[in-house]
């Protein structure tokens, strides 16, 4: 199995009640792949976290192999929530993936 966790820090012009909308819509996006991607076999958002944190938003999956996750990358689906509900509204991305 693959772990492949990213956190995201969102673009400092939004304010505190647009970063609640962003990170709500990013969470259902993502949340929303669950069933949808061969080989996806868990998926966890975290957006509410405590102040010590420096990011805004965790996504933690887990895959069947790296082939499922090089097939999550370039599916429609998960293409579509990364341009649409992702990529405009963050400044930082950091990725870590690995076998467990």
């Amino acid at each position: 199995m693959v772990k492949h966790v990213i956190l995201w820090t969102l673009k400092e012009e939004f304010s505190e009640e647009e970063k609640q909308q962003i990170k709500a819509g990013i969470k259902e996006g993502l949340k929303g792949l669950a069933g949808q991607i061969p080989g996806l076999l868990e998926i966890h958002v975290q957006t509410e976290s405590l102040p010590s944190s420096n990011v805004d938003i965790m996504l933690d999956t887990t895959f069947e192999s790296a082939e499922a996750l090089q097939g999550y990358s370039v599916h429609p689906a998960h293409v579509a929530v990364a341009d649409g509900k992702v990529r405009p509204y963050t400044a930082t991305r950091s990725c870590m993936d690995f076998e467990v």
